[in-house]
């Protein structure tokens, strides 16, 4: 009972790690003051949104000094990086202090480094902790990243409505408070055990409750944001925020304490051990009786053989970095998340100049609240497959190809129109689509790539960020720059030039819209390569069942 309640406290602490770490969802709500205060063009401001995301490559570093050093040195260590860049960002936003450009880009890319070591911190603890429901425990916590932008839109207002620049000084202390926070549950992790079925399925139990906890979470911030401008309703509905965010540690007790009674002597078993399923794929090839394969006909086309081409034959299996790389899967896996989920990430980094210039200045900080929003329901959504295993036989990438749908349509969409309706419809669907692809990847190069070596595969897979965010962020800031001269109200503001009128961004939206299209087409091929092993891995999963 102890082990399992630890088991739980480590989930939650995950949770609050990734609720008050997300530090770069909330830079459009002062990216026009730091634009402003610098005296920078749209292309410099681009840059340190690149140099930010530019921690990202730096990922696997944390990876790596996880093989010498506990967790919880990890941890600080990235919440030191926080503190360390944006103390100083701040600082030099209110003038205290004055730095070249380029010291503030190192602070911007020190920064950026926080946010995926926090990250590699939460996917180590839930995978070693949740072996069986693995899916679920990722997608959970990862999913509270997403309200990140939206808590610290309370917490700001909160404490001053007017003042923009608080954001930097929040995210220097909050996530360092976070860690405090989750410091006992990360040095108290529970031995691994093997679990009953009758745990199993308590756990399953579980996680739905979990699950409906965190959709109440996050309606309550989308609909009750908007009506934090005021500091003291601010404050009060920042109190009912942190209320829903401690709830979770009330129902693993509950649920514990209602099955208790009901323990059976079951025999011990992981249903989803992809173990298992390596094992009976080598026996069937050892019998020779192997499922037919995808591309098994008396007379292969052209395209058959390129599907068949070195793609994956099983779940589950162990890449090092050097075999990840010659994967023909790993490169489409790669274009899709680039073209699809990290776009949506430079969407929203460009969304404070996005509603500027559409002329919605005083509608900021909400599209960046829906925005954050949308992407945690996207994020809670990618446990779908898991909640609906054994009803609906989907792949895992078979979703993600589903889940890229949204982001072509929505920036067609903003292309034709520059509605605040299509503003904030589209920023719904863009958030919604990247959330599921941010959550879902962790889970895909855990199946795809084997789940030990993900902490270092999916560091490798998330260099794409950074240079996603330099060339679609360069490409929207050519264009913002071009048009600021020919802009009807083509004016400087505070020495920096600020572009009014859809002509800003149309061309870019029409831009990223082609190339979130190249995105789902390399998902779709994805998904056509990768069933098969999906395939086998259920049917090998229910023969171990009856077994």
């Amino acid at each position: 009972m102890a082990v399992q309640s630890r088991k739980w406290m480590i989930l939650i602490a995950t949770i609050w790690i990734q609720a008050f770490t997300g530090t770069n969802f909330d830079f459009s709500s002062y990216s026009s003051t730091f634009k402003s205060v610098l005296g920078i063009s749209q292309v410099q401001l681009n840059y340190l949104s690149v140099a930010s995301d530019m921690g990202k490559a730096f990922g696997w570093c944390s990876g790596v000094f996880l093989m010498y050093s506990p967790l919880w040195v990890v941890m600080f260590m990235a919440a030191f990086f926080g503190f360390f860049g944006y103390a100083l960002q701040w600082l030099v936003i209110k003038q205290v202090i004055s730095m070249p450009y380029f010291l503030v880009f190192l602070l911007c890319l020190v920064a950026g480094c926080s946010i995926t070591w926090f990250n590699t911190v939460c996917f180590v603890l839930c995978i070693r902790n949740f072996p069986t429901n693995r899916a679920l425990a990722l997608s959970l916590s990862i999913s509270f990243n997403g309200v990140s932008a939206a808590l610290y839109t309370l917490i700001a207002n909160a404490i001053n409505p007017e003042d923009d620049t608080i954001y930097l000084i929040l995210n220097a202390l909050v996530p360092l408070l976070a860690s405090c926070i989750a410091l006992i549950p990360v040095l108290r992790q529970p031995p691994l055990q093997l679990l009953s079925t009758n745990t199993i399925n308590r756990d399953s139990f579980i996680f739905i409750m979990l699950n409906v906890l965190a959709v109440i979470t996050g309606l309550y911030l989308l609909v009750l944001n908007s009506l934090s401008s005021e500091a003291l309703r601010a404050r009060t509905l920042l109190l009912g925020a942190l209320i829903l965010l401690f709830l979770p540690l009330c129902l693993p007790g509950i649920a514990c304490d209602r099955n208790w009674g009901f323990r059976t002597d079951s025999s011990l078993d992981d249903p989803n051990d992809l173990e298992l399923h390596k094992e009976l794929i080598e026996k069937d090839q050892n019998n020779s009786l192997n499922i037919e394969p995808f591309s098994a006909t008396n007379k292969e086309g052209f395209f058959d053989k390129v599907m068949e081409k070195g793609r994956l034959k099983m779940l589950g299996e162990e890449h090092s970095a050097r075999s990840l790389v010659c994967q023909s899967d790993f490169w489409l896996y790669y274009v899709a998340y680039f073209c699809g989920g990290t776009i949506g990430l430079v969407y929203s980094n460009n969304l404070g100049q996005i509603a500027q210039s559409l002329g919605y200045d005083s509608k900021i900080s909400t599209v960046v609240t829906l925005y954050s929003s949308f992407s945690f329901f996207g994020r809670l959504l990618s446990a779908a497959p898991d909640f609906l295993r054994g009803k609906v036989k989907f792949a895992r990438t078979g979703w993600l190809a589903v889940a890229l749908v949204p982001t072509p349509a929505a920036f067609f969409l903003l292309a034709v129109s520059g509605s605040e309706a299509a503003l904030h419809t589209s920023t719904a669907m863009i958030g919604l689509s990247s959330g599921f692809v941010f959550s879902a990847a962790v889970s895909i190069t855990s199946e795809l790539f084997g789940p030990n070596s993900a902490g270092i595969n999916h560091n490798i897979l998330i260099t794409n960020i950074p240079i996603g965010s330099l060339l679609y962020g360069l490409l929207a800031a050519l264009v913002y720059d071009s048009n600021v001269k020919s802009s009807i109200n083509g004016n400087v503001l505070q020495e920096a030039m600020v572009c009014m009128g859809r002509d800003c961004y149309m061309h870019t939206f029409i831009s990223w819209g082609c190339i979130s299209l190249l995105g789902l087409i390399a998902s779709f091929v994805l998904f056509l390569r990768t069933g098969p092993a999906y395939d086998d891995y259920e049917t090998n999963q229910s023969r171990t069942e009856v077994l």
